[in-house]
């Protein structure tokens, strides 16, 4: 579980809440509440990012939140490194061969495929290829996945004004009855803050977030690539080691071992 997601969302809901009754009380909480406001800006929204998608892609996007709010199941990129200067490692002292065995305890689907393919004695260009058809592929479902929340965020505040016009409609109508022009103007506004709350606490943060983990996941991939790639040209393991780490921000180079050993052999 990502606590950082998760608390967000949940500090975002406390945040409102708190605003709602510190002005107003607990009663106040009815005045937020209104289930034909709730039909249009919901409703409405996701209706438009339905038709905008085909129905697997609109059921798949739905479920993105759970990515968002979960731990990533890709390792951290300096795992990722250290995972391949390991495997550089047992290359370089037991062969290449050898580096089928140590797939065997390898749930990474991405790298153990690379692996099998190095193994099999692939012409590097072949599995660079077939390695990055993979990554591109798994961007492309990615970003379904986080243009559906894109686009849910721009809806929801379109159909949160579509909802406020509407409710100005029926006020304007009954403008005879001078009692009624307060209450249908505030249930006209929910609509708006339906609609906001939608784009600024949930698609807009769950719509970065899954950003956030999809370059993530690209980057540990590309790791792969690189360094299965020179594991396959016979580079030494500490040379290895300083090519992958030009992935990582300095402050974050120093926590990988210095060549795990490699340095000769």
């Amino acid at each position: 579980m990502d606590i950082a997601s998760l608390a967000g969302l949940v500090l975002g809901v406390v945040m409102v809440i708190f605003g709602i009754v510190s002005s107003g009380g607990v009663a106040a909480m009815a005045n937020f509440i209104d289930v034909p406001s709730v039909i249009i800006t919901i409703g409405g929204s996701l209706s438009s990012c339905m038709a905008c998608n085909k129905m697997a892609d609109f059921i798949g996007g739905l479920k993105g939140i759970t990515l968002a709010i979960n731990e990533p199941k890709v390792g951290s990129p300096a795992d990722s490194i250290s995972q391949i200067i390991n495997l550089a490692n047992i290359s370089r002292k037991e062969g290449i061969l050898a580096l089928e065995e140590a797939a065997n305890g390898i749930e990474d689907e991405f790298l153990k495929k690379g692996i099998n393919l190095v193994v099999d004695g692939t012409d590097p260009e072949l599995v660079r290829a077939i390695l990055e058809t993979d990554l591109d592929c798994m961007e492309d479902r990615h970003k379904v996945t986080i243009n559906f929340w894109s686009k849910w965020g721009e809806m929801g505040p379109a159909w949160g004004m579509i909802g406020t016009l509407v409710g100005l409609v029926n006020m304007l109508k009954n403008l005879e009855d001078a009692s009624t022009i307060g209450p249908n103007m505030a249930v006209a506004l929910l609509t708006t803050l339906y609609g906001s709350l939608i784009a600024n606490w949930l698609t807009g943060p769950v719509g970065t977030k899954l950003g956030v983990n999809h370059s993530l996941e690209v980057m540990t991939k590309s790791i792969t690539v690189e360094g299965l790639l020179s594991i396959q040209a016979g580079e030494n393991p500490r040379v290895i080691e300083e090519k992958l780490k030009s992935f990582l921000p300095p402050a974050s180079r120093g926590a990988i071992g210095e060549g795990e050993g490699g340095g000769e052999g």
